[in-house]
């Protein structure tokens, strides 16, 4: 019987974590609470140890949640359960073979066993379409509908501005026009697909990886494909999947914070399939298109929004839809717990929670902030320091500039005495850290949304 706290523990977890994070590494999982101790229970050494080196203290910051304090955590490996099979290779001696890998899923025979779908969080009916990616909503919608020149699309875009949503989008639209039962879709990040590869490999399971990528799938929704740099054997096994996928007439659609182009320590090969299919970026919403999503937020919310308030969110929050939407959930939140209408004077109280602004910052307005909240000068920043504190402030720097100003990945980098790879390199690990919810993810959050012009 799963202990009934753990459970809590589990879904805690499950709310702080983004989905593929907490599917990989906590879902495995075993745990129970005793006498102040959680104990997990690891599937093998290498998920134990991921999980030490990069989950204990969200887990620790969820038990304190549940148990009222800190408890103490031990990580345990489960004992392998093995059979004897009558198949006698060289040597006539017996084969010990894992019964089955669960992390995984995979089955030990090479018969490729559907992946399932996961619960749709978007459609094409909530997305918001406007002038800054109309272009990339119109190719999703043509992919789905099984009326696109290519099977390939690829999505690009900064966080929070529709990707992910377009992405799911085209998995739900599949699932509900399909032409039989059941339509076979992956729908995963880069970092989780690297994971199950590695995971096969520790586990002697490559074929069934596999088998399971390339032929037991109908669809690919691949996000964050610019995880792969600097990856060579994962990057060639991506290359041999997307390469078996479109043999078979597979649709796959890629989402990245950067176009192909911009990516460095990536396969030739690799970049030119990426760019083989169709290619769409998707730009930061104008004015009326964040009120409409507000609007349309709100309408799904069930919640009156004055005009007025609609137009002051969307005038104040303007580089990310998804810190826009979480500002309308508060409000709304915050509205129901007092029982008061949503009004302009509650709409200021909680904006003062949020980056508001009415231009963006320049890159010397960053580069200012950045130095005081950091604690540095513009020539430490600027120099070749490998302190921690250094390096995170000055990946911090990339990523807000990326974000505020129009400038390449490469001028970025020229202005800070760095190369283009550098800076991709250090935006991916912001992003990265960010999409955890890791400490360090939330503590970069923080100062971003500090940022005022």
């Amino acid at each position: 019987m799963v202990d009934t706290v753990w459970k809590q523990i589990l879904h805690s977890l499950e709310k702080s974590l983004n989905p593929g994070l907490f599917t990989v590494w906590i879902k495995p999982l075993g745990g129970r609470v005793d006498s102040g101790r959680l104990t997990l229970t690891a599937p093998n050494e290498f998920v134990a140890n991921w999980v030490r080196d990069r989950l204990l203290q969200v887990i620790r910051e969820s038990a304190a949640e549940v148990l009222g304090g800190e408890p103490r955590i031990t990580i345990e490996v489960q004992a392998r359960k093995v059979e004897l099979k009558d198949a006698k290779p060289a040597g006539n001696k017996p084969v010990a073979r894992e019964k089955r890998n669960h992390h995984l899923g995979l089955p030990l025979d090479h018969s490729p066993k559907p992946i399932v779908a996961p619960h749709w969080r978007f459609s094409f009916d909530d997305f918001v379409v406007g002038p800054s990616n109309e272009l990339a909503c119109a190719a999703s919608k043509s992919i789905s509908n099984s009326i696109f020149n290519s099977d390939h699309l690829f999505l690009s875009s900064g966080a929070g501005l529709g990707k992910t949503h377009l992405l799911q989008s085209v998995g739900n639209a599949l699932c509900n026009s399909a032409n039989r039962k059941n339509i076979r879709v992956a729908c995963l990040s880069s970092e989780e697909f690297a994971t199950r590869m590695v995971l096969a490999i520790k586990a002697r399971q490559v074929d069934q990886f596999k088998a399971q990528f390339r032929e037991g799938i109908d669809v690919l929704l691949l996000e964050d494909v610019h995880f792969f740099q600097g990856k060579e054997k994962m990057q060639e096994e991506l290359l041999c999947t997307m390469g078996a996928l479109r043999d078979r007439g597979c649709k796959v659609v890629l989402t990245s914070s950067f176009m192909p182009k911009e990516f460095s320590g990536v396969d030739d090969r690799l970049v030119s399939r990426f760019c083989s299919g169709f290619m769409a970026h998707i730009d930061r919403p104008d004015m009326e298109t964040r009120r409409r999503i507000v609007m349309d937020k709100a309408r799904r919310l069930q919640v009156n929004v004055p005009i007025e308030v609609s137009e002051l969110l969307a005038e104040r929050i303007t580089m990310d839809i998804r810190q826009l939407e979480s500002c309308l959930n508060n409000l709304v939140l915050k509205a129901r717990l007092l029982n008061r209408a949503v009004t302009m004077n509650l709409a200021w109280e909680v904006l003062e929670n949020y980056a508001v602004q009415n231009a963006s910052p320049g890159f010397a307005d960053i580069i200012d902030f950045i130095c005081k909240s950091y604690s540095l000068s513009h020539d430490e920043l600027k120099s070749k320091s490998r302190k921690r504190q250094v390096v995170l402030a000055r990946n911090t720097a990339f990523y807000l500039a990326r974000m505020h100003t129009e400038l390449s990945l490469k001028a970025i980098g020229e202005r800070l005495g760095r190369r283009h790879s550098t800076v991709l390199k250090g935006i991916t690990k912001v992003e990265r850290e960010i999409s955890m919810q890791t400490p360090l993810g939330r503590q970069i959050q923080n100062t971003a949304e500090r940022l005022t012009p």
